[in-house]
């Protein structure tokens, strides 16, 4: 039972989220031979606020990259 949690920053859309799961999981199917239905997958959006990149706050950073 292949369990992935994909971490990503705040923001995305429905659509977005449901063509990602799409893809991971044709990429477990054709690649490692799992059945669909044994793939569990978990999308976490996390605010910037609460993303540290650059040894900073992603939304500091960007802040500062702008």
């Amino acid at each position: 039972m292949p369990y992935v949690n994909v971490q990503i920053l705040r923001g995305t859309s429905r659509d977005q989220r449901k063509a990602l799961v799409e893809d991971i999981t044709r990429s477990l199917v054709e690649r490692l031979g799992k059945r669909p239905e044994t793939i569990h997958i978990v999308i976490q959006e996390i605010d910037e606020a609460h993303w540290g990149f650059a040894g900073m706050l992603t939304d500091d950073w960007k802040r500062q990259q702008g």
